[in-house]
């Protein structure tokens, strides 16, 4: 099988190389993704056409999204031979929801204010990178994502209904970080369970896991392919 990996928000195939690495390590190929998210006439559609351009002729494909790309992995479920589908950390969209509706509809900002207080931490208004995201990604992979500076992001995407009136009928996974603090476990577990009726799994990491813990995301993700 080779794994076909589906970014989030910023859309870079970057942020999936330590986890190519370790997939490559275990004999796995892998494809990471680069999504048109900089532009502005991009949406779900043009992101679906760039997942599926990526993947070419491949057959027995596990596709992995993470975050933002769990808008995107369903739409390609009918145009790939995928054997499973793999949510990372991921919005998990309702038929009809629009990208940016989802973080009201779900209680996403009251689950990460009660996440940060459980550990001792206020949580701001919006999103702070370094403490949301990065806060335990090792130092000189952060500092690599910071040299690279900030990925864009359009908000057309954001404005557009998820296109599905059912979720594919393709084997599916839910799997979070249990330090996520922008989609916390139990958030997570909620979500899949209210809207895939879904058990979670969880691994090791935050929010970035295929950058703080590529080893251990990827033994999990060989073991469901397997």
């Amino acid at each position: 099988m080779t794994f076909v990996l589906i970014p989030g928000a910023g859309g870079e195939a970057w942020y999936w190389h330590r986890l190519v690495a370790e997939l490559e390590r275990r004999g796995h190929d892998a494809v990471a993704v680069d999504l048109p998210a900089g532009d502005d006439g991009a949406g779900w559609a043009e992101y679906a056409a760039a997942v599926v351009a990526a993947a070419g002729d491949l057959d027995d494909v596990v596709l992995v999204a993470q975050s933002m790309g769990g808008f995107t992995a369903p739409l390609v479920c009918d145009r790939l031979p995928v054997q499973q589908l793999v949510l990372l950390n991921a919005m998990i969209p309702a038929p009809g929801e629009t990208g940016g509706a989802w973080w009201e509809n779900t209680g996403q900002s009251t689950a990460q204010a009660e996440f940060a207080a459980a550990e001792g931490r206020v949580a701001g208004d919006g999103i702070d990178v370094m403490v949301d995201f990065f806060h335990d990604v090792p130092d000189d992979v952060t500092a690599e994502a910071m040299d690279r500076g900030d990925p864009a992001q359009s908000m057309t995407p954001f404005t557009q209904p998820f296109p599905l009136d059912r979720w594919p009928d393709i084997p599916t996974r839910v799997l979070a970080g249990r330090d996520d603090r922008l989609f916390p476990l139990k958030f997570q577990r909620r979500v899949a369970r209210e809207r895939l009726g879904l058990p979670t799994d969880e691994i090791p990491g935050g929010h970035l896991v295929a950058l703080s813990r590529p080893g251990e995301l990827a033994e999990r993700l060989a073991a469901y392919a397997s």
